[in-house]
This record gives structure tokens, sequence and C-alpha cells, in this order.
């Protein structure tokens, strides 16, 4: 990943983050304040070789001095400098294994004096246990320094600084505990922000339709938590930023290089992804810009478009394959505009063949001959064939993806499917993306672009303007002298629409 992958990381998770943050600030908080506060007191030691007169001697007697040192700092946690300690000062509910806990000695480096050091929850003890122990180990060095056979001992050891009660405890250090539980929970908090967005295999940005295909991503429309109430977006609200995406989808659609082909299949990877609220909008966004365009329903499974536009959709392509009915008495202009809705009809039991026989191929010839473009609205890729069926026999398929809900493995499970029957794909849809955040898609004049409706199976209330009665009259009396296999709802060869239309 690079820098700008682990700041959008960063942006995504500061929520996470921050939290983490103050559970660390207070988890060192509890921790610092049911902690007993410790004292430490500290009494110095000064020793000196008494042997000597000379230069030399003296620098002699210093080396065996310095040599001296180490010992003594051992010297001073062990019971013959301790229990003397405890017999003098009265300590009798502390043995000296537990007293040396308390104790430290050290020497700093190249000199003759020693530090002991006492930690105790009382200041005052502490004070007094570094005298009494520094006196102890004064008396006892020099009384196991002196020979057999002398009276005095060659080494010397002066106290030369008095422990004094301190008043700042060293234990808890509270700023201290404060920093490192506010770093532990920040790196636990960048940490997990990582791991989530690694482990995470939603798709949720463009950047990641682009790390999975090359397939150019067309249009991205943005979330709209009213989408339910308002499939329809450009009649309920012209100007609204998600009409603006659809307008935008309906530009990079127009100049996308597909053979002179203009049939496209309107699917995605699994249901609610949106793509039946995009086919419908997608078709008035071309009416709209003066294009003839045919809406078909071609999910013959849990068809919606009749549901979202108001028509009628008790007849429809399904009744038209099998010969029931006249395409002319199926076929409904949607309002003034030049669009044109052929319903899915009754649910067959067997949709997968009817969308893969030749009368289908032949109403779709039919259609793309005569009028500029063609929309069809298939069902998913995933759970049923029906799209790439259908996508085989048009120019591309467009895939709507739903950012934070489509996973990689789904969308390239779509792709896949699509490339098996050697389809093409024409582009790549993005719904549901947000307008804020470090996941919004910026398109157009600042506009953030997300969601752009809901999806399979789902039928919200929308309105329902009526089909005009007039261009459905006229397509009735064109059908009496239409050619026999527009009729019958099986057209081939050169017949033409023309009349519908």
């Amino acid at each position: 990943m690079e820098l700008s992958d682990y700041i959008r990381i960063l942006r995504k998770n500061w929520l996470v983050i921050v939290a983490l943050t103050l559970v660390g600030i207070g988890s060192a908080a509890a921790y610092s304040l049911t902690r007993e506060p410790q004292y430490e007191a500290t009494s110095q030691v000064f020793v000196s070789s008494q042997a000597g007169s000379t230069v030399a001697e003296l620098q002699q007697g210093n080396t065996f001095t310095q040599a001296r040192v180490t010992t003594y700092v051992n010297l001073v946690t062990t019971p013959i400098i301790l229990n003397p300690v405890i017999s003098d000062l009265g300590l009798e509910n502390i043995s000296a294994n537990g007293l040396a806990e308390k104790v430290s000695a050290s020497s700093p480096l190249n000199t003759t004096i020693i530090s002991i050091t006492v930690t105790d929850p009382s200041a005052a003890e502490a004070a007094r246990l570094a005298n009494a122990v520094a006196a102890s180990l004064t008396e006892q060095v020099e009384d196991l320094e002196t020979l057999p056979d002398s009276d005095a001992s060659p080494i010397k050891l002066t106290l030369v600084k008095d422990a004094d009660a301190p008043f700042v405890p060293v234990s808890p250090n509270v700023p201290l505990n404060l920093a490192l539980g506010a770093l532990v929970g920040l790196a636990l908090g960048v940490g997990f922000a990582v791991l989530r967005t690694v482990l995470d295999t939603r798709i949720r940005s463009t950047r990641d339709v682009e790390a999975i295909t090359e397939r150019p991503i067309i249009g991205a429309i943005p979330f709209d938590p009213r989408a339910k109430e308002r499939p329809i977006i450009l009649k309920e609200d012209p100007t609204n930023p998600r009409s603006e995406a659809f307008r935008a989808l309906r530009t990079n659609l127009q100049f996308l290089d597909m053979d002179g082909g203009h049939s496209f299949v309107v699917t995605s990877s699994m249901p609610s992804e949106g793509k039946s609220t995009t086919s419908v909008n997608l078709a008035i966004a071309l009416a709209d810009a003066g294009k003839r365009v045919v809406l078909v329903d071609a999910d013959l499974r849990k068809p919606k478009v009749h549901e979202y536009l108001g028509v009628e959709g008790g007849v429809g392509l399904t009744d038209v394959l099998i010969g029931r009915v006249h395409l002319t008495d199926v076929l409904q202009q949607w309002g003034s505009r030049s669009l044109y809705v052929l319903p899915a009809g009754k649910i067959p039991p067997n949709p997968s063949e009817l969308l893969g026989s030749a009368q289908m191929h032949a109403l779709l010839e039919a259609f793309s001959r005569d009028v500029d473009v063609v929309i069809l609205d298939a069902p998913p890729l995933l759970p049923v064939t029906d799209a790439a069926v259908l996508a085989k026999r048009t120019s591309g398929a467009i895939v709507v993806v739903a950012a934070g809900d489509t996973s990689r493995h789904q969308l390239e499970g779509a792709i896949d499917a699509l490339e098996t029957v050697d389809a093409k794909v024409a582009g790549i849809v993005l719904t549901m993306v947000p307008t804020r955040g470090p996941d919004a898609y910026g398109y157009g004049y600042g506009y953030g672009y997300g969601y752009g409706g809901y999806g399979y199976g789902h039928a919200p209330e929308s309105p329902k303007p009526k089909p005009a009665k007039a261009s459905t009259r006229r397509a009735r009396r064109s059908a009496e002298t239409a050619p026999e296999q527009v009729r019958t709802g099986a057209p081939k060869g050169s017949a033409s629409i023309d009349d519908l239309l």
C-alpha cells in the first residue's frame, strides 16, 4: 500500500483509533490511581584505603579500593548487612530477604562511592532504612576487612550523605503512565484499522474496483437515504446529485465503443445492488436526451420495472416470447418521453430458456435496429445465468456494484460469468458510494457521488404515471397491418418496429 492508502485508512477509522487511544489513557490512569505510592531515599558511603604514605602506595591503595567497591555493592543486600538493621530498628515483621527487596545499591564507574537506595510506601521509613543500611555496611565491612593479626582495617567506609525523606513519590509516575497508555492505545488503534482494512473484502471505492478489473467505471451514483421513497429520482428531483450522476452515466455510455451496438444488459453480481433503479433512471436519462429508448424488464424472476414506472405489468415479455400476446399490446410508452417499456409479464418456470430462445434473439435484433438504445434489466449474475445468456446477445453488460456491500469475490465471479460466455463488459457502475468521508467519489461540479437506488427484490412506493393511452391505441391499430412475425411476438429477418414507435 502507498502512503495515500494509509492516510485513507486513518481517516476512515479515526473514531476507532481515538477510542482505543482513550481506552489506553483510561487504563493507564486507572492503574496509576490503584497503585500505592512508593518513595525512594538514598544515602551515600565513601570507600577509602588507609594504607600507604607514598604516591605509589596511595595509587596502589586506590586501585585496590575500586576493585573492592563492586564487592561491597553486592554485599549491601545480604543478611550480614540487613540483619543488624532489622535488629536495631525493631523490624520484627520482615526478614532479611524481604528487606532486600526494598534495598538496592550502585556505584558510579571509576568512583569509590556507594549509593544505597531504599524504596518504601513511607517517605520517613525509606530515609530511616537507607541510613541504617549505610551504617551497617560501614561497620560490617570494617570488621570483615580487619585481619586477625591487625587492629585496624585497611579499608574505611565513611557516610558522606544522609538520606532525607522525599516529598514526591517515584511510583506511580502518572505522566509517564498516561503517555505510555496513549502510545499503546494509539498503536492498537492503528493496527486494528490496518488489519480491518486488509481483511475487509468488500468493495468500498473505485480503487477496489480497479484492483479487480480493467473494465471502465462509467458511473458512480450517490447514496440517497430517501432512495426507497423516490426510486425514479430524475422525475422526483431532477436537480439532485443523484440525478446528475445518472446523466453522467448516460454521457459516458454514449462514448463507449461497443462496435456500433447500443443494446445493454444491466445486471449485478448479487441482489439488492441497485440494478433495477439504475436501469430505469438510465433509460429515462437517455430518453430526456432525445434518444428513442426501449426498456425491457428481462428479470423474469423478480421483476420490478413495472412497479417503479407504474405501468401495467400483468402481461409483457414472457407472453410475447411464447406467442400469447402481440408485442403491440404490451409495449407501453412512459409519459410524454420517447421511452417505451416492455414489462416482464408473468413469471415463467423456465426464465433462462426463454431469454436464450431464438424469439428473444430476434426481438433484440428488431429493437436494436429500430431504436437508439435498448436497456434490459436482468437478474443478478451469480444466483442465475439469465444475465449472462442475455449479455452474449447484446452489445455488452453494465455491471452494478454496491459500495460497502458487494465483495471482491462476488465481483470477480460476476466478471468471470460474463467472460465465460464471451460476453462483453461495457463498464462498471458503482452504487452506494458515500458522499462524505475517505471513500467518497467526487464527480462533476463538486458532487460527492454514491448509491443510486435500491436493489433486487425491493418494491418501494413510487409515483405511478399513466402510460399514454393514445400511443397504446395507435400501437394496437398498427398491429393489424404489422408483419406477421411482429404480431406473433417472434420478429425475424428484416421485420421493423417503426410502426410501434
